[in-house]
Formats: C-alpha cells, sequence, structure tokens
C-alpha cells in the first residue's frame, strides 16, 4: 500500500468524527472573513463620518484571533489524542515517527483548508449581511454590498495558516515525545475512580461556594458608598474578580462532586440506572474537568455581562438623550434660540417653545440621602441644585413648604439612597429655607447645562422668588435661561435635525439636539454591542463544541459499558434517560453558573449604562441559553447513536 492510499483511507475513515470540528472550522473562518471584511468594504467608508471608533474592530479582530487559536488547538490535541493507538499501531508496523507526522499532517492539510477555503466563501457570501446588521443596530444610512475583498483574503489565509503551523508544531511534539507503551495507554487514562472524596476536597468545596457567596456580597454593595470612601473600588473589583473566579474552580472542584457524592449516600448505594448513567460521571470526571469548566463559566459570564450591559444603553439610548436635551431641542441662549426659531419657520416646520428660568442653590440634603456625604466629596452635606419655580413645570404644582425632585437617574439614586421623605435647607447668600421633601420624578425637566447630573429642585414660585432675591453669585452659571423646542408634527424630526446640525453653534456646550444625542448613543453602543456579540458567538460556538468534543471522547470511552448494561437487559431508552441527566449536569451547570454570575455582575452597576435592567438583560440571557442548549442537544444525539452501537 503506497503513501498515499494510505493518506486517503486514513483521511475517508476519520472524516466523520471531524464533522463538527470541520463545522466549527468552517464557521470561525466564515465569522473572521466577513468581520475583516467590513475594515475594507466601501461602504464603511461611506459610514465612517456617522459610525465611531471603527478601530475597535480591528482590535476586535485580534481577539476573535485568539478565541479561534485556544479552539483549535483544543479540538486537534482531543482528536489526536483520540488516534493515539492508530499512531501507536504505524509505528508497530514500522513506520517512522517522521512518516507518521507526515500522514497526519496530510489529511489535516486536506481537512483544515478545505474547510478554510468553505468557511471564507460563507463568510464573503454573508458579508453583506453583516454589514447590514452593523448598519441597522448603529442606525447608520449607509447601503450594504455583497463586496469581495483581496486584503482580507489574504489576511484570513495569513492567520489562519499560521495556527494551522502552530497546531503542526504541536503534533510534531507529541508525536516526537511519545513512546509505543504510552500512545496505547492515554485513552485508558481516566481519572481515580477508587479513590473516595477527601477531607480537603470537601473543603475545597465549602471554601468555593464560599468565595463565590462573598464576591457576590460585596459586588451589591459596590457602589453603595462603602467603597467609594477609602477609595478602594478598584480594589474590590479585583477581589470580586479574583473570589468569583477561584470559588468557580473549587466548585467544580469539590463542591459538585461532593453533592454528588451526598446524594449517593443518602440512597444508601442503591441507584438506578439513570443515576448511575448521570451520577458517576459528574463524580469521576468532574474534577479532572474543573479547570476547561472554570474557563468556560467565567468567559461565558463575561460575555453575557459585557453583552447585557451594551444593550441596556442601546435599549435606553433615548432615555439617555433626555438628561442632554429634554425636548426636541435645547439652547442655554435667547440669540440661539431666535436663530433657530427663524431657520425652522423659513422651512415651514411648526414647533412649541418653552422658557424656563434657572438658578443654583446650595441645598443640604443630609436628611433625604441614605450614604454618607463625605464618601462623595460634597462639602458640609450641601449639594448644588438646579432650582426652578412650579409655574415653569406643566402638571406640577407644590405648595410653600414643599420641594419634589426631576431627573434623577437610577445611578445617583442608587448611590445616594435617597429617602422618600426628609427636610431639606435651601441656603441662600445670607438666609436659609427649610423645605419638606416629596419625592423625585425621573422625567428630566433641565438639560446636562444646568444639572451636571444631578437632580433639579421644583419649589412654589414665591419660595423661588426669595431665593432668587438672595444668590450667592459665585455658584451661578453663566446662563440662567433654558429654552426648549418641541415639534408639532413628528414627521418633521430628521429635517429639523438636520437644521440643527447646520448651525453654527451646534456644538457649543448647552445646545443640544435629542435626536442627535440618542442616534450618537445608539452608533456608540450599537457598535459596541455588534463587537462584544460577533465575540460572544464565536465564544459560545467554540466552547459548545469543546464541551461536545469532551461528551464525545467520554462517550466513546463508555461505550464498553454500555455494552455490559444492554447485555443485562437494560433497554436504549432506559440508558438515555440517564444520559439526558448527565448532559443536564454538563451542559447545564456552566450555563447556570455563568447566567447567576452575570447577573451579579451587571445587577451591581447596570445604573451606570441606561435606565432599564430586566428586559434587555432577560433577552441576552435567553438567547445565550438557547443557542448554548444546542450543543447540549447534539451531545444526547451522540451518546443514541453510542448505545445503539454497543450490541
Amino acid at each position: 500500500m503506497s503513501i498515499n492510499h494510505l493518506i486517503l483511507r486514513s483521511f475517508k475513515k476519520n472524516v466523520k468524527s471531524y464533522y463538527l470540528y470541520v463545522f466549527a472550522l468552517m464557521f470561525s473562518a466564515a465569522l473572521y472573513f466577513a468581520f475583516v471584511t467590513l475594515q475594507y468594504d466601501p461602504a464603511m467608508d461611506e459610514a465612517s463620518g456617522s459610525l465611531r471608533g471603527l478601530a475597535a474592530i480591528q482590535t476586535a479582530s485580534v481577539l476573535l484571533i485568539a478565541i479561534v487559536t485556544v479552539f483549535l488547538i483544543y479540538a486537534n490535541n482531543l482528536f489526536i489524542k483520540r488516534r493515539s493507538k492508530e499512531i501507536g499501531l504505524f509505528q508497530l508496523i514500522g513506520m517512522t515517527k517522521n512518516r507518521i507526522f507526515m500522514i497526519l499532517s496530510a489529511e489535516n492539510l486536506m481537512l483544515y483548508f478545505g474547510s478554510l477555503v468553505i468557511g471564507i466563501f460563507i463568510g464573503f457570501a454573508a458579508s453583506k449581511l453583516v454589514a447590514m446588521i452593523l448598519f441597522k443596530i448603529t442606525g447608520v444610512e449607509a447601503v450594504a454590498s455583497l463586496y469581495f475583498s483581496g486584503n482580507a483574503f489574504i489576511q484570513t489565509l495569513l492567520v489562519f495558516g499560521g495556527i494551522y503551523l502552530f497546531i503542526m508544531l504541536m503534533n510534531y511534539l507529541y508525536i516526537k515525545h511519545q513512546s509505543i507503551l504510552s500512545l496505547f495507554q492515554v485513552k485508558s487514562k481516566t481519572e481515580s475512580q477508587v479513590r473516595k472524596i477527601s477531607i480537603l476536597e470537601i473543603l475545597m468545596g465549602i471554601l468555593g461556594i464560599t468565595l463565590i457567596a462573598t464576591g457576590y456580597y460585596v459586588s451589591a454593595r459596590l457602589f453603595d458608598g462603602s467603597f467609594v470612601s477609602t477609595n478602594y473600588l478598584f480594589f474590590a473589583m479585583i477581589f470580586i474578580l479574583a473570589s468569583v473566579i477561584i470559588g468557580t474552580y473549587f466548585l467544580y472542584k469539590g463542591s459538585v462532586r461532593f453533592i454528588a457524592n451526598l446524594i449517593r449516600k443518602s440512597k444508601g448505594g442503591y441507584l438506578n440506572i439513570n443515576e448511575v448513567m448521570s451520577l458517576s460521571s459528574i463524580m469521576f470526571r468532574m474534577k479532572s474537568n474543573a479547570m476547561l469548566l472554570t474557563i468556560i463559566t467565567t468567559v461565558s459570564a463575561l460575555a453575557i455581562g459585557l453583552l447585557s450591559l451594551s444593550y441596556i444603553s442601546y435599549y435606553s439610548a433615548e432615555r439617555t438623550a433626555e438628561s442632554t436635551a429634554p425636548d426636541d431641542f435645547a439652547f442655554i441662549t435667547t440669540e440661539n434660540a431666535e436663530m433657530f426659531g427663524e431657520v425652522l419657520q423659513d422651512s415651514g416646520i411648526g414647533y412649541s417653545e418653552k422658557v424656563i428660568d434657572v438658578i443654583q442653590v446650595e441645598v443640604d440634603v443630609e436628611q433625604i440621602v441614605g450614604r454618607d456625604m463625605e464618601n462623595f466629596q460634597f462639602e458640609s452635606n450641601k449639594m448644588r441644585m438646579a432650582v426652578i419655580s412650579d409655574h415653569q413645570v406643566r402638571e406640577t404644582n407644590v405648595s410653600d413648604g414643599d420641594t419634589t425632585f426631576a431627573g434623577f437617574s437610577d445611578a445617583m439614586q442608587t448611590l445616594l439612597n435617597l429617602q422618600d421623605s426628609g427636610t431639606l435647607t435651601f441656603h441662600g447668600l445670607t438666609t436659609t429655607i427649610e423645605q419638606e421633601y416629596l419625592g423625585l420624578a425621573k422625567e428630566n425637566v433641565l438639560p446636562l447645562y444646568f444639572t451636571s447630573g444631578l437632580t433639579t429642585a421644583i419649589v412654589d414660585e414665591s419660595i423661588y422668588t426669595q431665593l432668587a432675591a438672595d444668590l450667592d453669585p459665585d455658584i451661578q452659571l453663566e446662563s440662567s435661561t433654558y429654552i426648549g423646542f418641541t415639534l408639532d408634527d413628528r414627521a418633521t424630526v430628521a429635517v429639523a435635525d438636520e437644521l440643527f446640525n447646520s448651525m453654527p453653534f451646534k456644538d457649543e456646550f448647552g445646545n443640544s439636539s435629542h435626536y442627535t444625542e440618542e442616534r450618537i448613543q445608539k452608533q456608540n453602543m450599537g457598535l459596541l454591542m455588534f463587537i462584544v456579540g460577533f465575540l460572544g458567538l464565536t465564544f459560545l460556538i467554540t466552547s459548545g463544541c469543546i464541551l461536545y468534543f469532551k461528551q464525545v471522547e467520554e462517550g466513546d470511552e463508555e461505550q464498553p459499558n454500555y455494552k455490559i448494561l444492554r447485555k443485562l437487559g437494560f433497554t436504549e431508552k432506559d440508558l438515555l434517560k440517564g444520559i439526558l441527566g448527565k448532559q443536564l449536569f454538563n451542559f447545564g451547570i456552566p450555563l447556570i453558573v455563568g447566567l447567576v454570575h452575570s447577573y451579579f455582575a451587571v445587577q451591581s452597576g447596570w445604573f451606570f449604562f441606561g435606565t432599564e435592567l430586566w428586559t434587555p438583560m432577560l433577552i441576552v440571557m435567553g438567547l445565550y441559553a438557547a443557542l448554548y442548549s444546542i450543543f447540549g442537544i447534539l451531545s444526547v444525539l451522540y451518546y443514541k447513536k453510542v448505545i445503539k452501537l454497543a450490541l
């Protein structure tokens, strides 16, 4: 038999075992090529004036390479170990290690670059769709077209060619350093199954749960003032990250196995077939898979968390724009407002105008703030606040002894922990006025120019007059008037916004368009969400494949056990029930732990990114869990095939 014939026979024999590896390789190549094509697409040149941060796409492509490289190396190591006996047989019949390496390299060359070429073609076909998704998410008005980039093609070949050379080097070193005996023993090496769970493992498991719980507790108090006061916020974040990651590793190393052992002992050692199939595998394999599961869980939590936060910002874009422009257009000078008003009238665009007089007053808020004001560097419990009269705010009326707040953000509410009632003290230049606090409303009344990100105090007209007559000139802003325009016809929004952006004062702080601010927010956060989504999808596919490969390996090792069970009279249905329970653990535990990690991470600081938590977070988590579950289903189908072949 010639060497070429041997290569072809080996390739045909093993190609079925590599189908998911081939799929993941094609998917990775397609994703990378489509992603890189964005950098060279002429449509992106047209959108570059509107879309900011395109350099982030180049950075993300590097991270994409790292994810794909780790996956391909892991998958290659897994498959070469599966073929260890075959390599050993080649050596027994007299083949040199160099000749064996040449056979494997030739086989891998056909498989790898065949998949790569197909993946690039798929990426080319999908590149227009990818560009359309980016333009849709970011709101950029550009036309996406099907475009083949020679530069992207060469870059993809170079990157994946480099990965291939590195994989071949690892294969060469593996074959070079393995003896014939060790090659025949690779697949028979399993974790010690007879050892009892040691006290150290039990303590490690308890410590893991404790570390995770501690990390959750600290994250829940991250922005309540406990760490801001001592400037230890950065160290608190490092502690949370370290405790959760280490705790997750200890959880897999000891806790899960310990809990499974407790379940087994609670049944007195009498387990049914389902429990044998699931609990035994968890007890004897979870420990050896601890590092892999920790990495998958941590990166899954990171991907879900980042995607949730970016989607929260995108989802809350309109609300965020209100803090800069509460009305359609905001001005702080009469001259600019009149100039723009004339332009709107000349264009036949109707609008209504409101004018609010604003003063700045020092307010003692000690009695309504549930945090130590020294933590936030406010002097003597005083906050400089924008104050307006209730007569200037529609549908708002307060008595002369009461004050209400408007335009308070979730972030400030969390940091200050405002109470429902209390006494406020307004400090004029020479006098003080006490007011009863009635509560707050999230609707913004004034733009960021006047509020500086804080709130607006609404008081009775008589109180406003007293405060205005006793102003502290040192804290007053250059402008004391807010002018807001609201369009009569929503269909004129685009034209009016375009007219505003053609005005000479459009970039002056305080003059702003609600729609421009919303568009910028969606563009920035949409681009971030697109990049994080791309990377998250890549990681999801690769990590799902890795877990699937592990199940394939375990299924092949356990096939003799299934053969014995089938001879004892257990049906295929009996075994599949146990397999289903096993997959719920193998895929469910990393997914559930990752979701819980991401929830606490998002919960600790989501209010800095937007105004809505549950809807965007649940959408992200639901999609991630649904896609992740596909690999669990594929694993069950593979085990079903293994069980059928057991007899």
